[in-house]
């Protein structure tokens, strides 16, 4: 684009599918099934504006190549000044240029919803590969690719290995041909639930690399349930559909709705009577119709598939939204009624409607704020869902220490009614939840190894939401490499041994080595900006440190081996134990040590049992390969665990 004497527009306004095709052909949903994305105006730290056709920006470029057909199509120029002035192309399920503008929009949306939440620029997790001397090195990912014509078939899914996303297509086989024609072509990339929760995958991705190698039940589950919670509560950013079903439901986000539902289209497509998932209930099996669905504290002890897991999660997290949705219009339902509570028939004002649907957004908007900046209070390897509600409810506090409408307890009961509960407290009460501060004797041992705020201050110059990413990248490394230096040249066991880590040579042999002492990988460094509702802000460094173990089957071996001699074998398993270190940047005091410590016999069982069980071969398949093995020996993931994992099945997946 030529120079512009005039000031440069912040927002690229582009128009998409809210929720996708199907809505369209539907008199009552068509009204709101089209909405105009505000996405970031994309320039370079230069202030050079950088968005070439495909669109190909500084987090993405769409490639839309059809290996199935061979086709290779025209990349769309949002910059033609014919597109500008209408806001890009029309929805058109038939048009490819109309694909690529919306994986675009929708994938920046949500890389906007992070960044905003945690105050700095995501980055992509990096390329892995060994260099000439065996040791793993790391590449700068600037761009994710993403292929919106990728598979032919029903499938959709995050690629670590290539670092893309993969959208497919496929011919529609709905139970209810009167609400979808059999044969017709259903296109993932045209869902915005499916663009939005696989873009999440590459965004936790980027954040926790070992989120995904699935220790217990919940690590993949809740991979699964926290993409459908971002692309559940980003419904809520969108005014026009808000306030279309608050009034049609009469403000009773409770009852069937399309806000809590995720992907319609794809749902039918593949025999369903409705959306591939809903955070409320769901059709009746025998009748297809809709009926809402009751907590069951006993039903995650006998859940295990991925997504029906995570569907608890995801539940209960909706359910906490709608208890402060409650909490903050109960007042405006007082007034509507005369304070009865109930509204006389027909339909509701347009006042109270507006109204209605501005305390959904700011609830919605709060939740999914906690959701994100609870990322980096977990512990960086063998996540549980009981963990999760610790750091929801600590990050929250830290921020907003006076809980006066109760959000917390929203989120603490939602999970209890679910029989979601951390393994190591006593009570569900706040105080017991929120993550302890490290003892004085720890401070003093962080102090020797940090020494001060001003140089862990330096680590990190600038990472804000106008930083250079690779610039941030190469500081990340930088980071990582000093904070290692500081705790193992000269090795400060005590220190090490305060993170919950160990440096201590007569700790089991199966710990991996380097020089004689157990080794140590600093898995990231990066700071964290929060601002609270009353401009209250908190700048912490997040620290993650992990070790890996190697794990066998065979429990008698796995302790011949610990104080024997013997050659170790290649373990059946990698066990990994870590830390998340929070750090206060004012003060330098270390606020946190989020903890699984590589020692525990008790979670080196659990996930040994859990391993060993048959609880779903094709997964098992995907992760463990022929002979039955996880991640043996090499330290590296299967490059694609998300492809099987997202495939259509009985379960229904994305």
């Amino acid at each position: 684009m030529t120079t512009s004497p005039y000031p440069r527009p912040p927002f690229r306004r582009l128009r998409a599918l809210t929720f996708d095709p199907s809505l369209d052909l539907r008199l009552e949903s068509a009204v709101v099934n089209r909405l105009t994305i505000q996405v970031p105006w994309e320039v370079n730290v230069a202030g050079k504006e950088i968005l070439e056709p495909g669109p190909v920006g500084e987090y993405l470029e769409v490639v839309d190549i059809d290996p199935a057909s061979g086709m290779v199509y025209e990349p769309v120029d949002l910059d033609d000044p014919h597109l500008l002035a209408q806001d890009g192309l029309s929805p058109s399920p038939g048009n490819p240029q109309f694909h690529q503008q919306m994986v675009y929009a929708v994938a920046m949306n949500t890389i906007r919803h992070f960044e905003l939440a945690l105050g700095r620029r995501a980055l992509w997790s990096p390329r892995r590969y060994r260099d000439d001397s065996g040791e793993w090195q790391e590449e700068y990912v600037q761009r994710l690719r993403v292929y919106p014509h990728a598979l032919r078939e029903a499938n959709a899914y995050y690629s670590p290995g290539r670092k893309a996303l993969l959208f497919g297509y496929f011919p529609a086989r709905p139970s209810d041909p009167g609400r979808m024609m059999p044969g017709s072509v259903v296109f993932t990339c045209l869902s915005h639930d499916i663009v939005a929760h696989e873009t999440t995958h590459a965004l936790l991705d980027g954040m926790h690399r070992r989120f995904l190698e699935p220790s217990n039940p919940d690590v993949l589950a809740l991979h699964e349930a926290f993409a459908d919670i971002v692309a559940l509560f980003q419904h809520f950013s969108y005014p026009e559909v808000l306030r279309h079903q608050i009034a049609r439901t009469r403000g009773d986000l409770r009852s069937d709705n399309l806000l809590a539902q995720l992907a319609q289209e794809f749902g039918q497509a593949i025999g369903r009577h409705g959306a591939l998932r809903d955070a409320l209930g769901g059709p009746d099996p025998d009748t297809g119709r809709w009926v809402a669905k009751e907590p069951d504290p006993n039903e995650i002890h006998r859940t295990l598939e991925p997504h029906a897991r995570g569907a608890i999660l995801v539940a209960a997290v909706f359910e906490a939204f709608l208890s402060i949705y409650r909490e903050r219009t109960a007042d405006l339902f007082r007034i509507a009624t005369g304070g009865t509570g109930v509204l006389p028939p027909g339909d509701i004002h347009p006042d109270l409607v507006e109204r209605l649907a501005q305390e959904a957004s700011k609830s919605a908007d709060h939740i999914l704020r906690m959701c994100i900046r609870a990322l980096d209070y977990c512990p960086p390897v063998d996540l549980t869902f009981g963990d999760y509600l610790r750091a929801l409810i600590t990050a929250d506090r830290d921020l907003v220490p006076d809980d006066r409408r109760e959000y917390r307890i929203a989120v603490i009961d939602a999970f209890r009614r679910r029989g979601i509960y951390p393994l190591d407290v006593r009570t569900l009460s706040e105080e017991s939840l929120v993550w302890q501060e490290p003892s004085q004797a720890d401070q003093r041992e962080f102090s020797e190894a940090l020494r001060s705020a001003t140089r862990l201050r330096d680590l990190f110059p600038v990472w804000n939401l106008d930083s250079n990413r690779e610039q941030i990248f190469e500081q990340n490394r930088h980071a990582r490499q000093e904070i290692h230096r500081w705790l193992t040249s000269p090795p400060l066991p005590r220190a090490v041994r305060a993170a919950g880590m160990t440096l201590d040579a007569r700790d089991p042999r199966t710990i991996y080595r380097k020089r004689g002492l157990p080794a140590l990988e600093v898995h990231s460094v990066r700071p964290a900006l929060k601002v609270g509702p009353g401009g209250r802000t908190m700048t912490d460094l997040v620290v993650e440190i992990t070790q890996r173990r190697r794990g066998y089957f065979d429990e008698k071996q796995q302790e011949r081996l610990e104080s024997g001699r013997s050659r170790l074998p290649e373990p059946d398993f990698m066990f990994r134990g870590g830390c998340t270190v929070i750090i206060d940047l004012e003060t330098g005091k270390v606020r946190y040590c989020i903890g699984k410590g590589i020692s525990s016999e008790r979670r080196l069982d659990a996930q040994r049992r859990f391993l060993k069980e048959p609880w779903n071969p094709s997964l098992r398949f995907t992760y463990f390969g022929e002979d039955q093995t996880f991640f043996r020996g090499d330290d590296e993931l299967p490059p694609e665990p998300f492809a099987l994992l997202h495939r259509d099945d009985p379960v229904g997946a994305l």
